[in-house]
């Protein structure tokens, strides 16, 4: 698997590229703008999205989707909302057969689907793989230790694709479950806007603490009822990644949180562009955690608060107010806080 391309042009889709393309690859970087892929290649640097990093040698950013034609497996590194319309235009360029790498975390507002059942939908040729964990672009860009987590269907191909894109400072650990690292992926987003409230109103490190715990209930027991392994939600692309979530402004789930507990408006606390996944799910979250009887009364704060039809501090009153009860084992999905 030495051909090797990236779809998405963003900071994580950069860092991702420059990963391959130590690691010896040849990799096509696709950027959605011309002007940028032009910039890129110009430059050696993707200084809108990743400045001060320059590009391995052995990257060619290009804007036409053709050039992908010939790798041996592709990055898909969009937004969650976007990708059905991405997927969409790589259709008819998709190598058949190719595996395609879906580096983006969320639930799609529309339909409920995973990144991986839209993938299954569109490009049914190219199976779905996940990669997703606790993992910041920069980090990963300057060579920093990082550890994550490659989701296939099989344990051949998670295996091998998380031996392609392996470094020695790129830990990937390999599974078959994809729903469970998809699970964590969108459900920590959410609850990281509820941890950046908790900071910006300075409610203190002990309702920090006690909020990434009980959000990690709400993570567990969503999981389970839709049949994630409980060592999947533990794991680096559960647990991990809801901690480094929740206690990062690097985060922009919780720095959109930590803003609109500081007392900013919703449009105040979205107003530098930056995508916050969190908004985008947390209403589909619900749904499909109602479907399956599963109470998230974090989760269904923040959807109060960042669809307007609740203030922040009766959100965290009525949070308090909830009846006291025994903390019980998470496989006990009806426990809550």
């Amino acid at each position: 698997m030495r051909q090797i391309a990236v779809v998405g042009a963003g900071a994580w889709g950069t860092a991702l590229a420059n990963l391959a393309g130590r690691a010896g690859a040849n990799v096509t970087l696709w950027a959605r703008d011309p002007a940028h892929a032009m910039e890129m290649a110009a430059t050696g640097v993707n200084a809108r999205r990743l400045p001060g990093v320059p590009l391995a040698p052995t990257i060619s950013p290009t804007a036409e989707l053709g050039d992908v034609a010939t790798a041996d497996f592709l990055l898909l590194a969009v937004p969650t909302q976007a990708l059905r319309a991405t997927a969409l235009a790589l259709a008819p360029f998709a190598p058949r057969g190719a595996p395609i790498v879906i580096c983006a975390k969320g639930i799609e507002r529309q339909t409920g689907l995973f990144p991986s059942q839209i993938i299954a939908e569109i490009l049914p040729d190219n199976p779905p793989a996940i990669l997703s964990g606790p993992s910041f672009a920069i980090d990963v860009a300057k060579g920093l230790p990082t550890a994550v987590t490659l989701a296939a269907e099989t344990e051949e191909r998670a295996a091998a694709l998380a031996q392609a894109l392996a470094a020695p400072w790129f830990r990937l650990y390999h599974s078959t479950d994809m729903r469970g690292v998809e699970i964590g992926g969108a459900a920590k987003n959410v609850l990281a806007i509820a941890s950046g409230i908790t900071a910006g109103r300075q409610l203190g490190a002990s309702a920090g603490a006690a909020l990434i715990a009980r959000g990690f209930a709400e993570l567990t027991r969503f999981g389970r009822a839709l049949g994630a392994d409980p060592a999947t939600l533990t794991g680096l692309s559960g647990l991990g990644d809801l901690v480094l979530t929740c206690s990062s402004q690097q985060s922009r789930n919780f720095a959109f949180g930590f803003a609109l507990g500081q007392g900013m408006s919703i449009a105040a606390a979205s107003a530098d562009g930056k995508l916050v996944e969190g908004v985008h799910t947390c209403g589909i979250l619900l749904e499909l955690a109602r479907q399956k009887s599963v109470e998230m009364p974090i989760a269904t704060a923040v959807e109060a608060v960042v669809s307007g039809r609740m203030e922040i501090d009766a959100a965290i009153e009525a949070l308090l107010a909830r009846p006291a009860k025994p903390e019980r084992a998470e496989h006990d999905r009806d426990s809550s806080w």
